[in-house]
């Protein structure tokens, strides 16, 4: 059964925190990538990474998406050709490719996850299927 949200004013505050958070690790990302060959991407996709998933169990899928659009775009516009030519994430360079569809990919990859990893409700008790068969197992322990 999936929950939907309601449109309130904590569901908007909370996709404009998101979408905050997507700018600022998308920023951070983007001017860092490449300080520490290869180990400065490493650190930046760990942080997406990290960043979705708090994202995901803080406030669900929809504020994910907002999450998402702010790091996505900022990655775009940052790694655009500058006035006087100059760019974060070169063309001929494979780790600013790395960064940009890393990013991305590593998004979707939280996205995909299940919604039960995020799930804060508690697990009903498992019963077992054949209780005398568990009281056989439990008195009588293989050695």
């Amino acid at each position: 059964m999936t929950r939907v949200q309601r449109l309130s004013a904590g569901a908007i505050g909370s996709t404009a925190a998101a979408l905050l958070l997507g700018v600022l690790v998308g920023t951070l990302g983007t001017v860092l990538h490449r300080s520490i060959t290869p180990w400065g991407v490493v650190i930046c996709l760990a942080l997406v990474a990290a960043a979705a998933i708090t994202v995901r169990a803080w406030a669900g899928f929809g504020t994910l998406v907002g999450y998402a659009v702010g790091l996505v775009v900022t990655v775009l516009l940052l790694t655009q050709r500058g006035p006087g030519g100059d760019t974060l994430a070169p063309d001929g360079q494979a780790i600013g490719w790395v960064w940009v569809l890393g990013s991305i990919a590593a998004t979707i990859l939280v996205a995909l996850l299940p919604p039960r990893l995020f799930d804060d409700r508690p697990r009903a008790p498992r019963t077992p299927s054949e209780p005398a068969a568990v009281e056989r197992e439990l008195a009588d322990p293989a050695p």
